[in-house]
């Protein structure tokens, strides 16, 4: 299996934050009051230098209001701009997401 690391996770993360801020018209300013986070923190994680505790991701997402999860999908630029690493993802997704409704439906056999 191929891992991502840390870094990767973190500027993930950031992007995300970011993209998806931005598609619901918010500042950085208006992120962080309602998610009752500091402007800087805010800062921090858009700019990939701090990695946020489950608490803050999850004060980020209620703002938001998104999954948690999808801050971690390639959904931000470098999903753009690596089409083929984008595409294994998402036949991955798919094998996981097929496999898991298999194992659900054995159940009810």
């Amino acid at each position: 299996m191929n891992y991502m690391k840390d870094f990767e996770i973190r500027t993930r993360v950031a992007e995300n934050i970011r993209s998806i801020r931005k598609q619901k018209k918010l500042t950085q300013f208006q992120l962080a009051e309602k998610s009752n986070l500091s402007e800087a923190t805010i800062k921090s994680i858009e700019l990939a230098h701090s990695y946020p505790e489950e608490k803050t991701l999850s004060q980020i997402t209620e703002a938001l209001e998104i999954d948690v999860a999808k801050l971690f999908l390639p959904i931000g630029e470098s999903f753009k701009k690596n089409k083929e690493n984008s595409a294994k993802l998402k036949s991955a997704i798919a094998n996981d997401v097929r496999n898991y409704v298999n194992e659900i439906l054995k159940e009810f056999d």
